[in-house]
């Protein structure tokens, strides 16, 4: 097996951890930025596969990074499902609410996503078609608990509080959304994975404002059911976990979802991971994105500290979240050669 990915994946030691970022393709790439023009708006882009594979070839050709990620967005889902989404520019998304019984009624479930994301698939297809051989393709979907705190306020919140509210107010309603976004989401990723995807992703973004047994019930209990289901369907498939902020819920993430491997945050040392997650199985992370941004000494002395803090167990450098715009590319330069000893 040459892709050092999969190997990592497969619980192996490597002595130089395989790298990709979170985001690595996006407006930090003046490239990027110039196919995103030509595509008109973001969603066009995320539709049209010629273009989608085109933005997520860009940072391989230009780093030679060890895995792609499908170029799309986790709203995606709940566009096919129904619901109307739109980005304001310099905001984010928009998308029309699920807070009531008849707007649940609205939703569509099962096969019928598929008339919506078959673009995606296409973009998967090309990409296993022009992928380097060594370069394995990750697909991914949002975690039913991230995609429904959107749904539920129609846009990205600061404390998720509407998601908080309604899951308070009217439980049914909000278990039957988080069940559907499960159930289709199972759906999306082995559509993505048929079609070429090799690992798939799971980005739970909001996990930390779950506690206790909520976290239990909404982010674990759900991404072990998707875990499970497609290790059915797919066996040997290998799934990365982000429950992103989980903090001490990290410990025994591994374990309880039946994932393969954990991504973690910048909110916990790479010290920490190595002491309480990584003897459970591969972890991937966690150099702070803002590294990115101001480059320097500092830039080359944390890569170097996550792995070296990482280095005796599986681990895949990554972020501790996705990359952002203002990032400078030649700092992403100088933090793969670090990784890789150069």
């Amino acid at each position: 097996m040459t892709k050092t990915l999969l190997r990592a994946l497969a619980g192996e030691t490597l002595d130089v951890p395989p790298i990709w970022m979170m985001r690595q393709a996006g407006r930090y790439l003046p490239e990027y930025r110039a196919t995103r023009a030509e595509a008109g708006d973001f969603l066009s882009l995320c539709y049209n596969p010629e273009l989608a594979a085109e933005v997520t070839l860009q940072p391989i050709r230009r780093y030679g990074f060890d895995a792609a990620i499908l170029f799309a967005d986790i709203l995606l889902l709940p566009q096919a499902l129904g619901a109307d989404l739109w980005f304001v520019t310099g905001e984010g998304p928009r998308l029309s609410t699920v807070t009531t019984e008849a707007d649940f009624a609205r939703l569509g479930s099962g096969a019928m996503i598929h008339d919506t994301l078959h673009p995606i698939y296409e973009t998967v297809r090309i990409l296993r078609r022009e992928l380097p051989e060594d370069v394995p393709l990750i697909g991914f979907a949002g975690a039913p608990w991230t995609v429904a705190t959107y749904m539920i306020a129609g846009q990205g919140t600061k404390n998720q509080g509407p998601a908080h509210a309604l899951k308070a107010e009217n439980r049914a309603l909000f278990e039957a959304l988080i069940e559907r976004l499960t159930e289709t989401t199972i759906d999306y990723l082995s559509k993505q994975v048929e079609a070429g995807a090799e690992v798939v992703k799971i980005f739970d973004s909001w996990a930390g404002s779950l506690k206790g047994e909520d976290f239990d019930r909404f982010a674990l209990e759900p991404c072990r059911r998707i875990t499970q289901e497609l290790k059915s369907r797919f066996p040997g498939l290998p799934v990365i976990g982000f429950p992103r902020q989980a903090g001490e819920k990290y410990v025994g993430f591994h374990a309880a979802t039946g994932v393969d491997c954990v991504a973690v945050d910048d909110s916990v040392s790479p010290e920490w991971v190595a002491e309480n997650v990584q003897p459970h199985g591969c972890v991937q992370g966690n150099l702070k994105n803002t590294h990115l941004v101001t480059g320097g000494q500092a830039l080359v002395d944390e890569t170097r500290r996550v792995v070296e803090a990482l280095g005796k167990g599986p681990h895949i450098f990554n972020l501790g979240h996705g990359i952002t715009p203002d990032a400078d590319p030649e700092n992403v330069q100088i933090m793969i050669d670090t990784v890789r000893g150069r």
